[in-house]
This record gives C-alpha cells, structure tokens and sequence, in this order.
C-alpha cells in the first residue's frame, strides 16, 4: 500500500520494481488530492487506486494511510506492507515480511532502508542489491534474521508490515495528526502500549529513491508544530526534538516551557496558528 501525491516519476519507478518481483503482490495507491495518479499506475490487473481529498500543500498522511489499509483489507489481504512513494522494494522485500508475520502473532516489521545516493539514479531491479547499504540509524539483521524487542521510538512508517489482526489491535494511525510530522511515531508508542513488539526484518530492504530534501524540514514548519503538540498532549513528551532544536537555532521557534511557538507569524497559512496554544500542550 503506497500513500501518493506528485512523485509520480518516484511511483513509476515503484510500480515497475513491484511488476518484477517473482510474485507481485496485489497493490493499494491512495491519491492524495492527485487525479493524476491513476493515470501513472494505469488500468493494471491487481493495482486498485483509492482518491482522498486533500487541500492543496496539504497531505492527510494519517487518513490515507488508514484509508489504503482499509481497502487492502477488504480485497482479503492477510499481510498488509506500507511502502513511501519513494520507496523500491528490494527482492525480497514481501517474502522476508511475510515469513516474519508467519513466526509472530502479533508484531510490527521493519525492514532496512538504504537511502540512495544521487549517482544511483533509478536503478533498474537487478541493480538494485548493488547498492544496499542500510541506513545506520536504524537495525539491519541479517537475510533471514530478526531482531526482536526493538525501540518503539524508532518505528518508521516508510516500509513496514504487519497482520490484518496486529492493523485492528493498533487501530491505525491516528488521525489527529493533520499533516507531516509525528504520525508514524505515535504508532510506535501505540504498538508499546498494546505490547505489540516492533521486530527488525532482515532481508526485508526498501531503497529510497535520491531527491532533494531540506533540513530540518522548513516546509513543514507549522504542520510539524501543530503535531509534535498533538503527540505531546498524548504522550506527554515532545517528539522530533531534533527539528524543533533545529528550528529554533535558526530562530524560527522558541520554547518558553509550555509550547514551543513560532516566531515569525507572518506568512502563515490560513487556518494554521502562529504558535502552539498552551491548552494543546499540556
């Protein structure tokens, strides 16, 4: 299941990656606001796109990933993997998730993602091994490993699986969040709670595709404000604090002890507060 809006070169590449697999799974895009999207994947025989409405530069990330799942389930997935647009899956991506859900009753798998650099381009599925090299932040077992009890905090929403029955225990993402930012770590603290164990999948490799980002990520400034509030009025502990720092030294936040706020109100969409209030703090 692939959450998308633009990125249609990026879901090209995935729609090709996932054809070549040995056995090509059954494939859910939820279109973001993008009419366009169906026109990228085209009329393919188990390829189902599902359109959500979205403002414009305004991604419902939690809802579309809830609404995709939602629509894997009812075409009778017993396995439902998420995977960013810009993700390719590795070959045996499906297969090393699949027997880890096989030997877990309930979990939430992660497998490794290499971050492609620029020079790899969009490299063609044969190449793609070539190139793996597992972002270090995060566990990489071995092919045909797992590496159970993991870090709740470090879940990743960018390629992950888990059981029709493990999806219901978690609820799905909350969509308090509006937006970029906090939705994917929540579910993490979720999946802790309802002892749902997050468990690293070797052989599972995503590789995501090289394009520009910025960091910390301005763009998404109010959006990632407005859901570090929402995760900390849940959770009562600020998320992304690497961000907010960022932001701040760059003089764009500050924090006064109850809300972080933004310093620069002008420019601010309509509709989006120029600071976190306290109330949504606490």
């Amino acid at each position: 299941m692939t959450i998308a809006a633009g990125r249609h070169t990026h879901l090209a590449a995935q729609r090709a990656h996932l054809a070549a697999l040995p056995s090509p799974p059954e494939h859910v895009v939820v279109a973001m606001g993008d009419p366009q999207v169906a026109g990228v994947v085209g009329a393919v025989p188990g390829v189902h796109v599902v359109e959500v409405p979205a403002a414009p530069g305004h991604l419902p990330l939690a809802l579309a990933r809830n609404t995709g799942v939602e629509q894997a389930l009812e075409l009778g997935a017993d396995l439902v993997v998420l995977l960013d647009v810009d993700c390719l899956p590795g070959r045996g991506l499906i297969d090393a998730y699949t027997r880890a859900a096989g030997r877990l009753e309930h979990a939430l798998l992660c497998g490794p993602v290499t971050y492609l650099p620029a020079e790899a381009g969009s490299p063609a599925p044969g190449e793609l091994q070539r190139w793996t090299s597992p972002h270090p932040a995060r566990p990489a077992p071995r092919d045909g490993r797992l590496e159970r009890g993991g870090d709740h905090r470090l879940f990743w929403s960018l390629s992950f699986a888990c059981t029709p029955a493990t999806w219901r225990r978690l609820g799905g993402f909350c969509t308090d969040y509006d937006g970029y930012g906090g939705e994917d770590t929540d579910l993490g603290m979720v999946a802790s709670r309802e002892a749902v164990e997050l468990v690293w999948v070797g052989g599972a490799h995503a590789y995501h595709q090289h394009h520009p980002v910025s960091s910390p990520p301005v763009e998404h400034l109010d959006d990632i404000l407005r859901n570090a509030a929402t995760y900390h009025r849940r959770w009562g502990e600020w998320p992304m604090e690497g961000w907010l720092r960022a932001f701040a030294e760059r003089g764009l936040v500050t924090y006064d002890g109850t809300a972080w706020r933004r310093t620069t109100p002008a420019g601010v969409p309509p509709g989006v507060p120029a600071a976190i209030p306290e109330e949504m703090a606490r």
